[in-house]
């Protein structure tokens, strides 16, 4: 399955819809994850934590 975490867009809103280690599960698994770039920012994850997670 293919999986997409977009970035959040509202005002005021820090969460993002996974962290890197659910991205691990997910790859771990057999599941291709995509996230979008500065998803995480909100949350002081960077795009390498995903990446290292194996997120696209």
């Amino acid at each position: 399955m293919k999986v997409g975490i977009p970035r959040e867009v509202k005002n005021n809103e820090f969460r993002v819809a996974i962290t890197p280690a659910g991205v691990h599960e997910l790859v771990h698994t057999g599941h291709q994850v995509y996230v979008e770039q500065g998803a995480g920012s909100g949350s002081s994850l960077t795009d390498d934590e995903y990446v290292a997670a194996g997120a696209t």
